[in-house]
This record gives C-alpha cells, structure tokens and sequence, in this order.
C-alpha cells in the first residue's frame, strides 16, 4: 500500500481543524473546509477515521470525507500515456 500522507493528530479548537501532517501542523477553518464539519457538533466531529494509506479522513455520524490532498490544495495533473490517446 502506498503511504500518501503521514496524518499525525486531527484536531479542533473552535471552528478551525488542525492537522499535523508529514511532520507540519496546519490549521483550516472549517467553514471553508466543509460546511457539513462547521454545523457539526463536537461530538459528531470528534468521531473519525483516518484512511490507512494517509488519503483522506472520514466522519461516519455526519456522512463526510476529505482527502488530505484536497484540504492541504494540492492538485495532481492528470496521467496521461500515448496509448491513452489512441
């Protein structure tokens, strides 16, 4: 299994997610993260599952999924081989 992010800690204090990932902590706010987590009780929040390669992060008791790429703004071009273009 590749490893795509090393997920440390997902915490929050107030309305901003904090996550220490690949050894950095970075903090979102969480109205512009997701709208779902922002009306989220502290419970409903505090109950998550980190994927086990590192992609991403799931809150069962209010139906979300955020990949780490996606919080972070890292976008990946597309792959593309010759034999895609024929």
């Amino acid at each position: 299994m590749i490893k795509h992010h090393d997920l440390q800690e997902v915490r929050f204090e107030g309305d901003t997610l904090i996550l220490r990932v690949d050894g950095t902590e970075r903090c979102f706010p969480l109205a512009e993260v997701s709208p779902r987590l922002y009306a989220a009780s502290s419970v409903e929040r505090e109950k998550f599952e980190i994927s086990p390669s590192g992609y991403g992060i799931h809150w069962p008791l209010v139906d979300e999924d955020l990949s780490i790429d996606g919080i972070l703004g890292i976008r990946h071009a597309p792959s593309f081989s010759k034999e895609d273009a024929a």
